[in-house]
């Protein structure tokens, strides 16, 4: 795959970043904390100008409130309020570049201050976990040494072979989530939620890979230059190839290699339900009432259902446009 046609992978700005921190005196920000951000304001609806997003209330809350929890597990050592820190070290550097006037810049400070808080929290909710986040904890709490790709996948291999109440217990003994339940918190509902946000965040981050590489095949095209072969007659590749990036950078923010383990050799370990079992959970637990199978509509009837409803906007169609006339 040549990477200069695809443009798969993000680039963000993380150590030119760093460097003008240093040369302005201000507080330092742990460089993999404010390189998820970068990354993730980039594969966001972010603008970019010389390389750095352009952040605005609405991205702010999108990437602190609802999407960088999907991703992002602190090690044990780190400070979640890093990721808070690393906005705001991004929204001086917007105001220093004139991008805000001074009172937008602390808007935004405050704005990301008390997000960053609220993050912090939710990073400690099992039910918002996601399967790397969550085996991520378990790897570090039993001291495997997340460097060694062989040791995870032994510690792995090893947790495959306890019984699922042993494993409950070991999800119920991690001092990192808010766990005021125990065991008793770890329920079905929960483990689906949390395979279910689980490819929910993979197939997010593929979708915006592939809009970068879009993005700059019409650029190509703009210039009159060829289109990848990897777009123009393997598009089994190109996926191959998105997949494996979006699962590189989960491993970036979690632990590496991790999640192309759960997902490959370890998919009984991180399950991440259909519709089909979600919905019968959903129906099991009385959370929802269906009509008996026997007064579901066959599909001849459902076809001559969809019919005369496509029939009758027709003549609502045909009815508006000659009170138009």
């Amino acid at each position: 795959m040549d990477d200069e046609d695809l443009r798969l992978a993000p680039r963000p700005h993380t150590a030119e970043l760093l460097r003008w921190a240093e040369q302005q005196g201000l507080d330092p920000v742990p460089q993999g904390p404010l390189n998820a951000v970068l990354t993730l304001l980039e594969l966001g609806d972010a603008k970019l100008h010389d390389g750095f997003p352009e952040l605005s209330s609405a991205l702010l809350q999108e990437l602190l409130y609802e999407r960088i929890h999907l991703y992002v597990q602190p090690r044990q050592d780190q400070d979640p309020l890093a990721y808070g820190a690393a906005v705001r070290l991004l929204v001086d550097h917007q105001r220093a570049a004139k991008r805000l006037n001074a009172k937008r810049q602390q808007r935004l400070h405050e704005e990301a201050e008390w997000q960053g808080e609220l993050l912090a929290g939710l990073l400690r909710q099992p039910h918002l976990l996601t399967w790397p986040r969550l085996y991520a904890l378990l790897l570090w709490q039993a001291g495997v040494d997340t460097e060694d790709l062989d040791a995870v996948r032994a510690w792995l291999a090893g947790f495959r072979e306890l019984g699922e109440a042993e494993r409950i217990i070991a999800l119920a003994a991690l001092t990192e989530l808010d766990q005021p339940e125990g065991v008793e918190g770890w329920t079905e509902g929960v483990l689906l939620s949390i395979g279910m946000a689980t490819d929910g965040a993979r197939l997010l981050v593929e979708n915006r890979l592939m809009q970068r590489s879009y993005r700059n095949l019409a650029g190509l095209n703009a210039l009159g230059l060829p289109m990848p072969a990897e777009l123009s007659g393997d598009f089994p590749a190109f996926e191959a190839a998105v997949q494996a990036e979006a699962l590189r950078l989960l491993g970036e923010w979690t632990v590496p290699g991790l999640p192309e383990l759960l997902l490959t050799e370890y998919q009984d370990l991180a399950p991440e339900p259909g519709a089909a079992e979600v919905d019968r959970y959903i129906v099991q637990r009385g959370l929802v009432e269906l009509p008996d199978i026997a007064d579901w509509p066959t599909d001849e009837a459902a076809a001559e259902a969809g019919d005369e409803a496509a029939g009758q906007a027709n003549e609502a169609a045909g009815a508006a446009g000659d009170a138009t006339e």
